[in-house]
């Protein structure tokens, strides 16, 4: 659905440009929405593409298939943005660390980071050398939207990135990156120091094949102490702020900073230059906007779990953010972290549906 204003030039080949006017915290019709994970498995049709590529790797190296799952969710809903499909541990793949995934136990690197010497070995890799597949499927799937609703390219953040290749894979106890961190904080450093450098040249190389928003994951920033979390994490993040392509071919290419666990830091996410502050479920997006004065555009920030429940119940809690955030632009609506595999896909609609129907009062002037 096109809004019903003016398209900026800043967006002048958007068909429907509310997401990048909403970063921007320019006027919209209604309130935006795209939904983290919505390219998943809750939905048949991606299960069936995920079983043809034969397995989640051979799936984000196809561009074809990434492409295809990622524009089937904008098939069933009326969402206001698209994502790349991929994932956030290509780069440490293609550092050589060996990722594979396990069934029911998540990713698992073959050679896991645990000496300084490692680390000081790790190669920065070329985003059009071993990571051309990702590239390959920006410019493929921004070829098939053809101005249909943004394209997001994304990236795992540094520490979140670090978390994985230390521990090896999934984690509950954080023993191997936090002993690290505290025992060889200079170790720990290099390797952010790297990974920064490196999620820089993914994002812009992914802004010059076609990415129109930016948007950078920090999984796992919310198990720090707030002292380590602004060493170790918000610095390399504002580090790689500092160095993305923030305008291409004319249009403003926003980005969005998410915490995950992290809305006590809000403030400070928003200082970084970062024209958003993604929010988890755990704070009121209401409060958070005070704090922060203006300065950044919020995404977030409705419990994924919210989806399991009766639809009159869902709209009760679209309308509760809606009503929180208040009136104005500046609001993303999207779930405080991924949806959920076993969500029914028609109470995604009713989500959908019910943050542009209930939202459009909060954008009359």
């Amino acid at each position: 659905m096109t809004p019903d204003i003016t398209t900026s030039t800043a967006t002048a080949t958007l068909k429907n440009d509310r997401f990048i006017r909403a970063l921007l915290r320019e006027p919209v019709d209604c309130t935006p929405i795209w939904i983290m994970r919505q390219a998943g498995r809750y939905l048949p049709e991606y299960k069936a593409t995920r079983a043809k590529a034969g397995s989640f790797m051979d799936l984000c190296r196809s561009a074809e298939l990434a492409c295809e799952v990622t524009l089937q969710p904008l098939e069933r809903f009326d969402l206001d943005a698209a994502i790349l499909f991929s994932d956030i541990l290509t780069i440490p793949d293609a550092m050589g660390l060996g990722l594979t995934f396990s069934a029911g136990e998540g990713p698992v690197f073959a050679n896991p980071l645990r000496d300084r010497r490692s680390i000081e070995q790790l190669p920065l890799p070329d985003p059009e050398g071993e990571l051309r597949y990702v590239m390959d499927a920006v410019s493929t799937i921004r070829g098939a939207l053809n101005g249909r609703v943004p394209l997001i390219g994304f990236s795992g953040s540094p520490w979140t990135l670090a978390t994985y290749m230390v521990e090896g894979g999934s984690t509950k106890e954080f023993a191997h990156i936090k002993g690290l961190m505290y025992s060889d904080p200079a170790s720990a450093h290099l390797l952010l120091d790297k990974l920064s450098t490196a999620v820089t040249d993914y994002l812009n190389a992914q802004v010059r094949r076609g990415a129109q928003a930016l948007m950078i994951f920090d999984t796992w920033g919310g198990v720090l102490s707030p002292d380590k979390y602004r060493e170790f994490s918000l610095a390399y993040m504002n580090k790689i702020v500092s160095g993305l392509i923030r305008e291409h071919e004319g249009q403003r290419i926003p980005v969005i900073l998410f915490t995950k666990g992290g809305g006590a830091w809000a403030p400070e996410i928003a200082a970084s230059g970062a024209d958003g502050v993604g929010l988890d479920w755990t704070v009121d997006i209401g409060a958070v906007r005070q704090q922060v004065g203006g300065k950044v555009a919020l995404q977030g920030n409705l419990d994924p779990s919210v989806l399991y429940a009766p639809e009159a119940v869902i709209e009760q809690e679209v309308a509760r953010v809606l009503s929180s955030y208040g009136q104005g632009s500046g609001h993303v609506f999207n779930l405080g972290h991924g949806i959920h595999q076993h969500v029914n896909p028609d109470n995604v609609k009713v989500l959908v549906d019910a943050v542009h129907r209930l939202s459009r009062p909060y954008h009359q002037s």
